[in-house]
């Protein structure tokens, strides 16, 4: 499996690290050595468990990726480079093809398809109402502990965060509130958190999504074997 980290602006080698130590937690086939494997004994080792992360610089780079993360930062700097290289229809289109996609912070802003008191949003995947900078200056970054979806007392770092003040689907699932706010949202194959999971020791959301990129594969290459 092919993961693609958009590296424009903000942590991506935070997750590119946070990747790379979940991939290990998990025991896939990692650079070539093989290990037993932590996952349901179902999960044949092959080249699907082969875990490669590329830096999305390029719309050459969005060609084999099979899931994608989009990293915090700055979601005004980082919708504008996406809009000058080309790569905001792409992107867009590969999500809503299916493609599984991880967004904090900042990327939850690119995913949104309202933005407060904006008039445009950037890639508009994600059916929900997010407020930039929510937490002003003055509570700019903090840290405390919630449950994400089925993951318990999860460490929830913020970072100049946003919130989710509304969803636009009944589709949208709530996976963290913090302080009566919406912090985790998954809608379909898009999940969104604005918090940063690659800013803790705890690996733990990143495991689920290489899981959850690890079963969109197989479905795909069944799906092709079936047709």
């Amino acid at each position: 499996m092919i993961i693609g980290v958009l590296a424009l602006q903000g942590a991506f080698i935070e997750h590119i690290n946070s990747l790379r130590e979940s991939y290990k937690a998990l025991s896939f086939e990692f650079n070539g050595h093989k290990e037993t494997t932590n996952l349901d004994s179902k999960l044949e080792t092959n080249n699907l468990t082969k875990l490669q992360i590329v830096e999305i610089r390029q719309l050459k780079d969005l060609e084999k990726i099979d899931a994608l993360v989009l990293p915090g930062g700055e979601s005004t700097v980082q919708g504008k480079l996406l809009k000058e290289l080309g790569l905001l229809k792409p992107i867009k289109e590969r999500i809503e093809s299916g493609m599984p996609v991880l967004a904090t912070c900042a990327g939850l802003i690119l995913l949104a398809k309202e933005i407060e008191n904006e008039k445009d949003c950037h890639l508009g995947t994600f059916p929900i109402k997010v407020v930039r900078n929510a937490y002003g200056r003055q509570l700019g970054s903090f840290v405390t502990t919630a449950n994400v979806g089925a993951i318990k007392d999860f460490p929830l770092c913020f970072i100049r965060a946003p919130y989710v003040k509304e969803c636009l689907s009944k589709d949208v699932e709530v996976l963290s509130v913090v302080d009566d706010k919406i912090v985790g949202v998954k809608y379909k194959n898009q999940i969104g958190l604005a918090f940063h999971p690659e800013m803790t020791t705890d690996k733990r959301i990143h495991e689920e999504f290489l899981k959850l990129v690890l079963e969109n594969c197989k479905n795909r290459t069944s799906n092709k074997l079936a047709s």
